[in-house]
């Protein structure tokens, strides 16, 4: 469980090196529904507004890597 609040913890950071390093390491697999999880966030009126500008920042950051 540690190692999951660990992810989440570094991906919502809004620090690009973070959200990085936890993308890097999530298994491809994964990747669609996390991404999907974090599009819901910013999409859905039910969170916070802390969580969305989060959800967001991942987002970009994911986006950008997609272009390296």
């Amino acid at each position: 469980m540690e190692d999951k609040e660990l992810f989440w913890e570094n991906l919502l950071s809004r620090d690009p090196e973070k959200v990085k390093v936890a993308w890097r390491m999530l298994p491809e697999e994964y990747r669609k529904d996390v991404r999907g999880h974090l599009v819901s966030i910013v999409t859905e009126l039910d969170w916070h507004p802390e969580q969305v500008k989060s959800a967001e920042a991942a987002l970009n950051v994911i986006d950008m890597l997609k272009e390296e």
